[in-house]
């Protein structure tokens, strides 16, 4: 049997071989099931026994809510979870079901066997395959969402079973046919939606007048009311079972083995057409890729450079990356805004360069503008691992937070896409252009931006607290402004990419003390790291020792480097004086108190021993005690040079 073949029998035989030994218990198929949705035990960490834990249940695993000691509800949305939900088709007794927002895949068909549930909310996954008849065994069914997936087939008639259902959500999906009319028969359906599918035919006047023509929109081959019909005979789209059918009833006088060998090598010449046409089509778009990433410069709008080539073999890496592959960014939303070619062809603007990579501004053809960061030496990261990876970093979801777009992966080329911030770093506004001229940043934004930064960073600490994932790269030019003026984290995650000890020597922020013996990361070191930044912010001295990457129209004054907690705790030793703070603060009256409160927390944070210093949390809520309503300007202030407010600060850099 030829390979493709094999494959598919392999694959079918995987299957079934699940589908079987699918666990009883339900400790056993939570656990199974993280093992392949979570591989690298980040985001369900507590999932674990103890010598004192006998069950999911009574180690209170986190989204897992049970009653009698069976799990009766699995909330897990928004975590990036892999895989097939296979695996719980044995959690009889589940009444609540919430995965939505993940990266699940395969049929829905298991949940049929839950029997029990009473929500479903699977939304945002990608999930496949038809919705089996056996839906109608849910009889104590009351929510259901399976949008934005990629489910086919027709809508079951099985439905009007459901009398309890109150919502139907079944948009943005692939689902063809008629809209069935025992819909129209569920007594308390109160919210239904059937947008941009490819249903067709006429929708029934009941369906409409209940829930009007928004919930029809983006199927071209349906009509009624507002939407126009064709004077065409409107044919269904046929499904997969409509296939099935065809060909028994042509050939009916077929055994069953045939007709499971006719199947089979149609499937096999169907893998053999895909494979030789997407060879041919990623063989010539590798040629593209090539001679669209030329040598790297620093000419302002200039289209990416090329530090090393694109997909440099012809044939597949070592790591399992083939070529189709490689031709795709990988995005955390459900809804795809571009290609990578859409993002090859765009005018770009090199931002600047750091320990891991250039950064580039990338205006598309659509509008849209990201930040483009292209790594280098991180090849040691396997394909496997760098997607989960990315998986840790892309699921923060938080305001002060640079959020992860998506990210590509091919052996000699790496990107990850950003929102892009339109107004510069933190650093940039403390140190830009010192002297005479410039606009100082008053005291309200700076301790607006800190607590922002100070929040971003509690997030990271409290989401990874478990599995004590660090930033690792705290620094100000690494908390950027967005369009608002909010301050926002940026670069987590990208010290996974490294050995530890390379990530401590490359990134490494402003380093704590303990760092130079143990050649580790850790949140601990972070909070050293933000008191060095809230020393930065209230000094307006930059730390001698974290040299950090400007954008080249600032111009830092290198005589203000110095070691700030050093330096801080020198004048501090024998009695308070007032030139420790910028004498840009200098300027403002009646804020010597919250300068002050500033101080002890930074001085706190900066303490030399680790399990001395506060967490992030209970950092970002000292900073929230301080209380600042605005920046009052002293007597002596001139007039003509401006303070910089926090809606001048949405404009600067």
């Amino acid at each position: 049997m030829d390979l493709p073949g094999l494959s598919l029998l392999l694959t079918l035989s995987l299957s079934l071989s699940i589908t079987i030994s699918l666990p009883s218990d339900d400790t056993a198929a939570l656990s199974l099931f993280r093992s392949l949705a979570d591989t690298h035990a980040l985001l369900l960490s507590n999932w674990t026994l103890t010598s004192s834990t006998s069950s999911a249940c009574s180690a209170a695993w986190r989204g897992v809510n049970c009653t009698n000691n069976r799990v009766t509800a699995l909330k897990l949305p928004s975590l990036n979870l892999r895989g097939s939900i296979s695996l719980l088709a044995s959690l009889d007794q589940l009444r609540f079901l919430d995965l939505s927002d993940n990266r699940l895949n395969g049929s829905i068909s298991v949940i049929t066997n839950c029997t029990n549930l009473k929500h479903i909310y699977l939304a945002s996954n990608d999930l496949s395959g038809e919705i089996p008849k056996e839906i109608s065994s849910l009889r104590r069914l009351v929510r259901l969402d399976l949008s934005d997936n990629n489910i086919i087939g027709s809508i079951p008639t099985e439905f009007s079973s459901l009398k309890r259902l109150l919502t139907l959500r079944l948009d943005n999906n692939e689902l063809s046919g008629l809209i069935p009319h025992s819909l129209e028969s569920i007594p308390q359906l109160e919210h239904l939606n059937l947008s941009n599918n490819l249903l067709n035919g006429r929708i029934s006047e009941k369906l409409l007048k209940k829930f009007g023509t928004e919930s029809f929109f983006g199927n071209e081959a349906l009509c009624g009311a507002t939407l126009n019909c064709s004077n065409q005979t409107v044919r269904s789209f046929p499904t997969s079972s409509d296939i099935s059918d065809d060909i028994y009833s042509k050939r009916r006088g077929l055994s069953s083995g045939a007709i499971v060998g006719i199947v089979i090598a149609n499937a096999v010449i169907l893998l053999v057409v895909i494979s030789f046409v997407a060879a041919y089509f990623c063989g010539r778009y590798s040629k593209d890729l090539n001679s669209r990433l030329g040598s790297e410069s620093g000419k302002r709008r200039s289209s990416y450079g090329s530090e090393k080539k694109v997909f440099a073999n012809s044939g597949g890496d070592s790591d399992g990356t083939n070529a189709t592959d490689k031709s795709k960014l990988v995005f955390f939303d459900r809804k795809r805004q571009f290609e990578l070619e859409d993002l090859l062809k765009a005018s770009a603007e090199m931002l600047g360069k750091g320990s891991l990579g250039t950064v580039y501004k990338a205006v598309l053809d659509e509008g849209i503008t990201v930040a483009v960061k292209r790594l280098k030496d991180a090849n040691p990261c396997g394909r496997k691992e760098f997607e989960q990876y990315m998986d840790v970093i892309g699921k923060i979801r938080h305001p002060n937070f640079v959020r992860l777009k998506a990210f590509y992966y091919a052996k000699e080329e790496k990107l990850l896409v950003y929102d892009y911030l339109p107004n510069g770093s933190l650093h940039s506004l403390l140190h830009g252009n010192r002297g005479p001229g410039r606009i100082p940043l008053d005291w309200t934004t700076r301790i607006s931006l800190v607590l922002g930064a100070a929040r971003g960073l509690a997030c990271v600490h409290e989401e990874y607290e478990t599995a004590r994932i660090p930033h690792g790269n705290v620094k100000s030019s690494n908390v950027l402004l967005d369009k608002n003026g909010v301050a926002c984290i940026a670069d987590f995650g990208l010290a996974l990419l490294l050995n530890p000890v390379h990530a401590t020597a490359r990134l490494g922020g402003y380093r704590a003390p303990e760092q130079v013996q143990l050649k580790r990361l850790s949140q601990k070191a972070d909070v050293y790291s933000f008191g060095v930044l809230l020393l930065e912010v209230l000094t307006g001295k930059a730390p001698s020792r974290y040299p950090s990457p400007t954008p080249r129209h600032s111009l830092v004054d290198e005589e203000q480097a110095v070691d700030l907690p050093l330096w801080v705790r020198s004048v501090v030793k024998d009695e308070w004086t007032a030139e420790v703070f910028d004498k840009e603060l200098l300027r403002y009256k009646n804020i010597e108190k919250e300068l002050v409160a500033m101080l002890h927390v930074a001085m706190v944070c900066v303490v030399p021993h680790p399990e001395n210093r506060p967490t992030m949390p209970e950092v970002a809520k000292m900073i929230e005690e301080i209380r600042v309503e605005d920046s009052p300007l002293g007597e002596d202030y001139d007039e003509s040079r401006d303070s910089l407010s926090a809606s001048a600060a949405t404009t600067e850099g």
